[in-house]
């Protein structure tokens, strides 16, 4: 079997051979650790695929990973004060209402970057104003979000029109204990923009996978609802066990292990977290994968034993 085959197994509830399972290395891990982190990657092919040494710049950044400042095709300006990590929004060229009549969006392009709704909105007005359009709904809040969403839905019908397997979505919806948001506004601002696009690839066969960082539990049933068959969760923002109440049975999850642990835990630590995710969540039908990100806090030896306790666990089932 594949690896195509087994993910799309698990995927869709169809007793995959083995947990699909992933690491994540920042490009700042990669600057910080260089060839030390090389030979972890290429003892771990069942992991990382076939690695060739010296393939790596570890020094060379591209798009918002890259140290200084970028204006995107929004008008946002964007940050970076450590090349290798990510960038953040410091202007947001709506944040008057006076600039939004004269305010052009950019033509659809061939893809949408992480935060292509609900981000893209505080990326234009500012976090705040946002929030406080939410409950004063200005007439023009709704103008703005049917624009974000029109430039969303033509991005995706060029997607869908080339028929792929799954499209990936990413937006961060949630905080580090809760939405930042009622639910209420949730389903009432983002969730019929959130039932189109996702709809527009379930309508055609087509897998929706749906990153968010933050909590989001309340509103995991709703994107569910929207046609979201793949949701990647944080654990620790989410809990475990708030998770299996959610999601286990209804929609698989590639669960974001804990980053915030990996940097101070032991390896011991790492087999019981690993151990308690695929024990509760997981099942022989399916509907679990585990991706483990690490930032450059995190200590080769614990990225070592990440390797080694996904190696293992991914075959719990088996």
């Amino acid at each position: 079997m594949t690896r195509e085959e087994n993910y799309f197994r698990a995927v869709e509830f169809r007793y995959p051979a083995w947990i699909p399972v992933s690491v994540s290395l920042m490009p700042a891990t990669w600057k910080k650790y260089r060839e030390d982190l090389e030979e972890i990657v290429v003892r771990h092919p069942k992991i990382f695929g076939r690695y060739k040494k010296g393939s790596r710049n570890f020094d060379e950044f591209t798009g918002l990973y890259r140290e200084g400042t970028h204006t995107d095709e929004w008008g946002c300006l964007w940050k970076n004060i450590r090349g290798g990590l990510d960038a953040i929004v410091v202007h947001h060229p709506l944040s008057s209402w006076d600039a939004f009549e004269s305010y052009t969006p950019p033509q659809p392009g061939e893809g949408l970057p992480h935060g292509f709704m609900f981000q893209r909105l505080y990326y234009l007005r500012g976090f705040e104003n946002l929030m406080m359009d939410f409950v004063d709904e200005p007439p023009q809040l709704h103008k703005l979000i049917d624009m974000v969403l029109s430039y969303n839905l033509a991005v995706v019908r060029k997607w869908v029109a080339r028929r792929p397997k799954m499209v990936h979505f990413g937006d961060d919806l949630g905080m580090q204990d809760r939405l930042p948001m009622s639910p209420g506004h949730f389903r009432k601002y983002l969730k019929p923009c959130y039932a189109r696009i996702f709809g527009m690839c379930r309508d055609a066969g087509i897998h929706v996978y749906f990153h968010s960082d933050g909590h989001i539990l309340e509103v995991i049933d709703d994107l569910i609802e929207c046609g979201v068959t793949v949701i990647n969760p944080q654990i620790r923002a989410n809990t475990l066990d708030g998770l299996v109440k959610v999601c286990k049975g209804k929609v698989c999850v590639n669960l974001d292990l804990d980053r915030q642990l990996f940097p101070f835990c032991t390896p011991k630590d790492i087999e019981e977290h690993v151990r308690e995710a695929v024990v509760k969540l997981g099942s022989r039908q399916g509907g679990l994968m585990l991706v483990a990100e690490c930032e450059p806090d995190v200590p080769l030896e614990n990225i070592e034993a990440i390797c080694q306790t996904l190696e293992r666990y991914m075959l719990y089932y088996s």
